[in-house]
């Protein structure tokens, strides 16, 4: 990539502060009592491990992994690398700059994980962000890819309805074997303007031939629904509802013995 990229262009580096505030250091709820402790479970990291972590934002999972444990983070907005390095808890993390879906170089390409955590969501060009957490792994290197669950959380396409007569919550879904590409607006109703983000919808499919197709085999697939619990007249059906449908997806991938047997060839 070019040393003199503009990476301001970008929707997410227009959008960085707003990002940071909302999800904090540590992370919002989700990550807290969802995302990372189920991701740390999937991945069973040790500490000669190595993780490469890509659009990892401010660097929230760098600072939940065991800090033995060595850490790339990659991501396109220059604020959002800033303040990863200033949050940095390890000195085995390092951080750089980053479009992901551009061919990169970086000093390991044996890592024997690979992460993308929410942001796969965000970048249209999924099959060139694969191919580069591929060129990275070590053989047998697992690739672990959480993104809301793209049959039930759809931008604009799913909603919560409820059926008073049946005393039931129901999940709403417009549309879902369709690509589609839906503007984020980051700051509604704010005097700030609009901070437009860009999430891209597709269907689990598309996601599992993209991983075929760039060399990884799928090992697992979790469904992580919410924690929460609510509370009045409608706390029965909405509870109920909430451990049917899932917020995220988790797909963990295994990087295919044969594809790093033809990249050694």
């Amino acid at each position: 990539m070019p040393a003199n990229k503009n990476y301001r262009n970008t929707s997410w580096e227009n959008s960085a502060r707003k990002y940071h505030k909302i999800v904090g250091e540590d992370g919002h709820y989700y990550h807290q009592e969802v995302i990372l402790p189920k991701a740390l479970a999937l991945l069973k990291l040790e500490p000669k491990s190595s993780v490469l972590d890509l659009g990892c934002g401010q660097g929230i999972f760098s600072r939940a992994i065991p800090k033995e444990v060595e850490y790339f983070g990659l991501d396109i907005s220059s604020t959002l690398i800033s303040k990863a390095k200033q949050l940095a808890t390890s000195k085995r993390a390092s951080f750089k700059v980053q479009d992901l879906t551009l061919d990169f170089t970086l000093p390991k390409t044996d890592f024997t994980h690979c992460v993308i955590i929410l942001a796969l969501q965000n970048i249209e060009n999924l099959g060139a962000v694969l191919a580069n957490a591929c060129s990275h792994l070590a053989s047998g290197g697992k690739f672990l890819m959480v993104i809301n669950h793209p049959a039930f959380r759809i931008p604009r396409q799913t909603a919560w309805g409820i059926d008073d007569k049946n005393k039931i919550q129901y999940r709403q879904v417009n549309r879902y074997m369709s690509p589609l590409k839906i503007p984020i607006d980051m700051a509604p109703g704010t005097a700030e303007g609009k901070q437009l983000t860009w999430s891209f919808h597709y269907p689990l499919s598309h996601y599992a031939n993209a991983l075929c197709t760039h060399g990884f085999v799928i090992e697992n697939i979790e469904e992580w629904v919410s924690n929460k619990e609510s509370v009045g007249k409608h706390a029965k059906m909405e509870n109920r509802s909430r451990e049917e449908f899932p917020l995220f997806m988790a797909i963990l991938a295994e990087k295919s013995k044969k594809v790093a047997s033809k990249q050694v060839s």
